[in-house]
């Protein structure tokens, strides 16, 4: 009787430990591959120097840095970007800190 007593408690707390290793198993597990909202910032072309590949925007607020509207020098991710963009040009952009370096990633007239 001893016996079967332990191979039922051995057994219930067995059961148990199943059942809880399926529910995790079954819970939703967030992915890497999260959608993130790309957003651009509009500004205007105020110098653009090609052979450094450098821009200089007045720019409005740019939200994914949570950075205010001012005027002020870009790198540009390829030097090509900066091909049909002239001074005065109304622009979009998306920018990012590498390194506490602002690279223009995107950039459209």
């Amino acid at each position: 009787m001893k016996f079967i007593k332990q191979f039922l408690v051995a057994m219930t707390t067995a059961g148990a430990l199943l059942f809880s290793l399926a529910s995790i198993a079954q819970t939703p597990q967030p992915t890497s591959s999260a959608k993130t909202d790309v957003v651009y910032t509009d500004g205007e072309v105020k110098r653009v120097d090609l052979s450094a590949g450098k821009i200089t925007i007045k720019h409005g607020f740019i939200k994914s840095l949570d950075m205010p509207p001012m005027t002020m020098v870009f790198t540009v991710k390829e030097k090509s970007m900066l091909n049909d963009i002239a001074t005065g040009d109304q622009v979009r952009f998306i920018v990012v800190s590498e390194n506490g370096k602002m690279v223009i990633t995107e950039l459209v007239k």
